[in-house]
């Protein structure tokens, strides 16, 4: 199994990359999230990877982080999910926000993802309960489930989008109550 590679950009043509260890040009398909993270061509990169061998193809992706890797093995263990479906997710949303989506079981905020339906969002919801919590990726719970949906919603019925919501809501501390986290993000978002 190929766990990590680290060579030369040579190909960036999302969503596929080549890297080039000591001659050899290794594919390797990313989301968006990593590629984002690519240096230019001809630099030295590193990513973390994971290797599927299938009938009929071989194939490697890439992941930045450790975090986006697990979740890429969780979402592919479920049944009807693949590989492209897995890196669209994590192509359309941070580890953060699918965690929290899964964590507040809201599977309008998975439809939002290009090839994702509402049968689709429902399934991975229920069969990532557990497996994948709002403490992946940021370490801790940044407030009550409940506190937070009620400060993303005021957020967003105040035009801030769901993106910036979200970024807000880091800035919101564990135990406050609903109106001082909304003063909390809304003085986050004014230092934007």
């Amino acid at each position: 199994m190929i766990g990590r590679i680290q060579g030369t950009l040579i190909a960036n043509t999302p969503p596929r990359i080549i890297v080039d260890c000591h001659g050899v040009g290794y594919e390797i398909d990313v989301p968006m999230s990593t590629l984002y993270q690519m240096p230019s061509l001809g630099q030295t990169v590193t990513l973390l990877t994971h290797f599927v061998v299938r009938e009929d193809a071989q194939q490697l992706f890439g992941f930045s982080t450790e975090q986006e890797r697990e979740s890429f093995r969780a979402l592919i263990k479920i049944s009807g999910v693949g590989a492209r479906t897995a890196l669209s997710l994590l192509s359309g949303m941070s580890v953060q926000e699918l965690a929290q989506a899964v964590t507040l079981q809201e599977s309008a905020r998975l439809t939002k993802v290009p090839g994702i339906g509402k049968k689709t969002a429902e399934r991975l919801l229920l069969e990532l309960k557990g497996k994948l919590g709002a403490d992946i990726g940021s370490g801790h719970q940044h407030a009550e489930p409940d506190t937070q949906v009620e400060i993303l919603q005021a957020l967003t019925a105040l035009g801030y989008s769901d993106k910036e919501a979200q970024a807000a809501l880091k800035h919101v501390s564990p135990d406050s109550s609903v109106s001082d986290g909304i003063r909390m993000a809304l003085k986050a978002l004014s230092k934007a």
